[in-house]
């Protein structure tokens, strides 16, 4: 099974951020836009949250607020979880199942951000593992 730094480089599309004072109408076009869902949030380079389809069903439609008005700040997430680029495939899922979040960023030891993984990455990466699997045990049977 690929390491998460594996993972991490073989993902081709850039990382989906916006701002805390963007408008959370901004955060769902560009959410929109590279078909994720969800946002890193940062301040600069600093992750201060996240921002995701699950914030704006729960703390806008729900709670009758606008989101051209809103900004993110006011409802991301801003206790985040994070990984490293060490943690194994098996850790991030476990952490994800038991936090019950689909999107888990990864930070490196400075605090840079690394990448964001999501739990549908982590399902194809071990379908794929298994699949190979699979193959090889296959061949050494039939070998």
């Amino acid at each position: 099974m690929k390491t998460l730094k594996q993972l991490l480089s073989d993902k081709q599309r850039p990382l989906a951020v916006v701002a805390p004072a963007d408008t959370v109408f901004h955060a769902l076009s560009v959410m929109a836009q590279n078909d994720v869902g969800a946002l890193l949030v940062l301040d600069g380079e600093r992750l201060v949250g996240i921002f995701s389809e699950r914030d704006y069903a729960r703390k806008i439609i729900l709670q009758g607020k606008s989101s051209k008005e809103t900004q993110v700040r006011e409802i991301m997430s801003d206790r985040v979880v994070y990984v490293t680029p060490s943690a194994t495939l098996d850790e991030c899922m476990a952490l994800m199942t038991q936090k019950h979040f689909r999107h888990l960023p990864i930070l490196n030891d400075d605090q840079s951000v690394a990448g964001i993984i999501s739990i549908g990455d982590l399902v194809k990466e071990t379908i794929s593992s298994q699949q190979f699997l699979i193959a090889e045990l296959e061949r050494y049977i039939a070998g």
